[in-house]
């Protein structure tokens, strides 16, 4: 039997955290719930994570420089972002990091399960 996918999810609001550890949990999915990118990057277990759900702005390291920095360190998780503060520089510096979703909050449940397929079909395609 093979494990679930785990996806951690990256977003300094606990509400958010936690209505999407709990959705991506209703689908059979490993939530890891981190209100930051340095509690993230501080994770042992980082290189275990399959995907990533991550908010675009947060105090401290944004999530695009997070998605930098993984880049830099090489074979990151597949991303998606999520964020209220839309803007075409932002959605296409993501894009171009390797993003798998630029999706704007409040998120669309269907649009995120599209996206989280997607991306763990690539990043696991057995």
């Amino acid at each position: 039997m093979s494990q679930p996918p785990v996806i951690a999810v990256i977003d300094d609001d606990h509400a958010i955290r936690e209505a999407l550890e709990d959705l991506l949990s209703s689908l059979g999915y490993r939530a890891l719930p981190f209100a930051s990118a340095e509690d993230f990057l501080g994770f042992p277990g980082r290189n275990a994570v399959d995907c990533m759900v991550v908010d675009v702005r947060m105090g401290g390291m944004t999530g695009l420089d997070l998605q930098a920095r993984l880049n830099a360190e090489g074979a990151p998780s597949p991303m998606i972002f999520m964020t209220s503060y839309t803007d075409d520089a932002t959605r296409s510096k993501a894009l171009a990091g390797g993003a798998h979703g630029f999706l704007e909050k409040p998120v669309d449940a269907d649009v995120l399960i599209g996206c989280l397929a997607s991306a763990l079909h690539e990043a696991r395609p057995y």
